[in-house]
This record gives C-alpha cells, sequence and structure tokens, in this order.
C-alpha cells in the first residue's frame, strides 16, 4: 500500500500533514487564525470531478454565521481531476488526500477524519447537494453536553425516464417516508450518506470497519456500533440534502441490491446480536418469483444481463408491470447477493 498524498491549496504537500497556505485560511470568511475549525467535513469520492461542484456551490452559500468548517475530499485511487478541482477551489477552506489505489469508502473516510481538525464531523457524499443551513444544523446537534450521533435524510433526484416513471420516483418517496417514521430504537439503520459526530464519538467508538469493501452497510455497521454503544441518533430534519447519484436505471439498481446483498452477510457475520432478520424470499406466488429471479440472478452478470433486459422492457409494458418487473429484479438480486457465504476478510 503506497502513503496517501495530502493536498491543499497551492501548497500541497506530500505525505505528512498538509501544509496549509494563508489564501486556505482566509476561505469561505473565515479569519487567518491558528484555532481548528468548528466542523470538519470529510467527503469520499471516486471518479467525482463532474459531482463535486454543485456540492462545493452548495457549501460555498452557506447562511452567514454558519460555524467555521473546513472540506477534506478524500480521492479513492482514481484522480480523473478532483485533486485539481480541489485545489482551484478559492471559495471554502478544502484540501484533499489522494490514494495511489482503490482501497474502498470505509477506508477513505477514515483517512479523512484522521486528518480533520473539527470539533464536529460530517460524513457527507459527493452526490448531494446540502441546504443553506447544513453545517449549522448538524453543528447545533451536537450542542449539548451528550453524545449523539446525527443523521442528515437525503431525497433522490431522478431524471426523466421509463425507470424513473415506473419505479424510482416512487421508491424514493417510499423510502424517506420510511426513514422519517423509524422509532429511535431503529435509526441506527438510517447511518449513511449525511451523517455526523463529535471527535471524542469518534474517537470512543473508531473507525469504519474496512472489511468492507464493496458498495454498501460499511455505514449501517457504524450506525449499530453506536447505538451498540447506547449513544441516541437523532435525525436532523434541517439538513436534508438532494441526492444526485441514485440508480438511473434497472440494471444499475439491481446490481447495487446484489452488492449490497453480500455486504448484508458481512455484517451479519461481524454482529450475529444484531436485529437483522434472515435474508428470505417471503410467501405466497410473490415469494416464489422473487426466489426464482435469485436463483436466476445468482452472480454479478447475471444480475447485469437481467437488469439490463427489464430496461428494455420498461418503455413498452404498463407502468403497473414495469414496476413489478424492476422489484422482481432488484429483490432477487439482494437475496442472490445475501446468499453468497461472507469471508473473514470480508467482502472484496
Amino acid at each position: 500500500m503506497g502513503a496517501a498524498l495530502f493536498a491543499g491549496g497551492r501548497d500541497g504537500a506530500c505525505g505528512g500533514a498538509a501544509q496549509r497556505s494563508r489564501s486556505d485560511e482566509q476561505r469561505a470568511g473565515q479569519s487567518v487564525t491558528n484555532t481548528s475549525p468548528e466542523v470538519s467535513v470529510v467527503v469520499p469520492s471516486y471518479r467525482g470531478v463532474e459531482r463535486l461542484p454543485a456540492l462545493f456551490d452548495a457549501f460555498a452559500a452557506q447562511l452567514d454565521g454558519a460555524p467555521s468548517f473546513e472540506i477534506i475530499v478524500v480521492v479513492d485511487g482514481v484522480d480523473d481531476g478532483t485533486s485539481a478541482l480541489v485545489r482551484a477551489e478559492s471559495r471554502l477552506t478544502a484540501r484533499s488526500i489522494l490514494f495511489p489505489e482503490n482501497r474502498g469508502r470505509a477506508a477513505a473516510l477514515n483517512a479523512g477524519f484522521d486528518a480533520s481538525r473539527g470539533r464536529v464531523l460530517i460524513r457527507c457524499d459527493d452526490d448531494l447537494v446540502v441546504p443553506r443551513g447544513y453545517i449549522s444544523a448538524h453543528s447545533t446537534a451536537h450542542s449539548d453536553d451528550g453524545s449523539v450521533g446525527a443523521v442528515g435524510l437525503t431525497r433522490d433526484i431522478h431524471t426523466d425516464g421509463p425507470y424513473t416513471r415506473a419505479y424510482g420516483e416512487d421508491a424514493a418517496r417510499r423510502s424517506l417516508a420510511h426513514a422519517l417514521s423509524r422509532p429511535p430504537k431503529e435509526r441506527w439503520r438510517l447511518w449513511a450518506a449525511s451523517c455526523s459526530i463529535t471527535r471524542d464519538t469518534w474517537e470512543k467508538i473508531g473507525p469504519y470497519d474496512a472489511r468492507y469493501r464493496g458498495y454498501g452497510w460499511e455505514d449501517v455497521d457504524y450506525g449499530y456500533r453506536l447505538h451498540a454503544a447506547e449513544i441516541p441518533i437523532v435525525v436532523v430534519e434541517e439538513a436534508l440534502a438532494e441526492h444526485h447519484g441514485p440508480a438511473r436505471s434497472a440494471r444499475a439498481r439491481a446490481v447495487k441490491a446484489f452488492e449490497a446483498g453480500r455486504a448484508r452477510t458481512t455484517f451479519r457475520r461481524l454482529h450475529p446480536d444484531a436485529p437483522v432478520g434472515e435474508p428470505s424470499a417471503g410467501h405466497g406466488p410473490w415469494g416464489l418469483a422473487v426466489g426464482a429471479s435469485a436463483h436466476l440472478l445468482s452472480a454479478r452478470p447475471a444480475v447485469t444481463r437481467g437488469g439490463a433486459f427489464v430496461d428494455r422492457l420498461l418503455p413498452v409494458v404498463p407502468r403497473p408491470l414495469g414496476r413489478k418487473l424492476v422489484a422482481l429484479a432488484v429483490e432477487g438480486a439482494g437475496l442472490a447477493g445475501s446468499r453468497i457465504p461472507s469471508t473473514p476478510e470480508g467482502q472484496h
């Protein structure tokens, strides 16, 4: 493993802590002092150069009086111009960390938090657009003496198309409504793309588990560890962000479900006492159909082909049937992924 490369402003450094220029400290209206920012925002990014400008615009538009904050973008193994984009950002106190190879989202988050200086630590994915009160809302959630984990929910933003009309928009609405209705004891399941803790909590709970190398569940794992440590998790509705990176097709959604199913087996192995049930196809005719779908979609190439086949059908079948076809592919792929045994090294 090569060392990560650190760069900030025009005075990037390699290996050790990043050197920071005077212009860096003046960004985002923050005065030049030797004090640390109140908030550190860690943004894990993989091929994110086209997504990050919208996120940076949103951070530059935070309300007057927002706590001081820094942004640390962790470039996970492919520098598609992201490092240069961060260096050129003149409105914000921003720096980047470059991995020479892809290490996964958990490792990226850990590197960002280890390099951070703030009291409040926010994870914010690179495909979000946050509201103007985002930094203030997360900071305020940690203003009391007690430790909490703060979740900012996300709302999927879809582009029009057969998948969106048949499945994407409806699934997004139902997902957000379900998240808002979760009772406190289940909110650990919401730990995902936008969330925050204090540095004290980070030092107590420890880093994200880097055994999650594929898509999903590294975040739920951390939420469960907070829950197991009896740290309450609150939903910060003022931090609701737009998610501009949802799946755009049945193929993409089914592949995500398959990979998340694989990650679920890792979670169940690491946390056998967690209240996460055994994956099941369900009962009745639909359960039989999902079980058959899982049998057909037992490997990722089959999931890709199956999802693509559904995409070809969506423009020509009635919308209710299209919704069922996508759901069948997604649920079958998720079940198939969960049947792949987890190894002590985690998923790869």
